[in-house]
C-alpha cells in the first residue's frame, strides 16, 4: 500500500470474532498500525503508547486500529493484560499484512525469517493512505503521542 491506495472496508475480525470495517467509523480517520506480536516489549510499549494518548485521539478524530498475525487468544490476552480500549485484528492467514506490504523477510539475532514490519498507516475516513509512518520512523514509547503531533 501507497498514499493514495484504497484499503478494503472490512479489514478483518478483531479478537472476539468481530468484524471490523472503516465503515464502523464514520468521519473518523483510522490509525491502522501493524505490529509484531503482542506480548513483546517493544509491541507492549507501543500499545500501551497508544491506550495512554487513546482519548486525545479519539478527540482528535481518530480510531486506533492495531493488526498482527497474532491468534485470537493471543490477542485476547494481550487486550485483558494492558487494557486496550481499542481493537486488535487477527490476522493469521496474512490477507491483510500482505495487502499492506508490511510482511517480509527480516533478520534478528543472526536468524532470517518472515515478520511484520512495524508500520502505521494513517486513512481518510474512507480509507485511502494518507500517510505511513516506516519501521524507522515509529518510537515505540511514544507512538501515541507521534499520531497526535501529526
Amino acid at each position: 500500500m501507497n498514499i493514495g491506495d484504497k484499503f478494503p472496508d472490512l479489514l478483518g475480525v478483531d479478537a472476539d470474532g468481530k468484524e471490523i470495517r472503516i465503515s464502523d467509523y464514520p468521519g473518523k480517520k483510522i490509525a491502522l498500525y501493524f505490529y509484531p506480536k503482542d506480548n513483546t516489549p517493544g509491541c507492549s510499549a507501543e500499545a500501551c503508547s497508544l491506550r495512554d494518548n487513546y482519548k486525545e485521539l479519539i478527540d482528535k478524530g481518530y480510531q486506533v486500529i492495531g493488526c498482527s498475525v497474532d491468534s485470537a487468544a493471543s490477542h485476547k490476552k494481550f487486550i485483558d493484560k494492558y487494557e486496550l480500549p481499542f481493537p486488535l485484528i487477527t490476522d493469521a492467514d496474512h490477507k491483510l499484512v500482505e495487502l499492506a506490504g508490511v510482511w517480509g523477510e527480516k533478520k534478528m539475532a543472526g536468524r532470517t525469517y518472515n515478520g511484520t514490519y512495524r508500520t502505521t498507516f494513517i486513512l481518510a475516513p474512507d480509507g485511502t493512505v494518507e500517510q505511513i509512518i516506516g519501521p524507522k520512523q515509529i518510537k515505540t514509547k511514544t507512538h501515541g503521542e507521534q499520531l497526535l503531533s501529526l
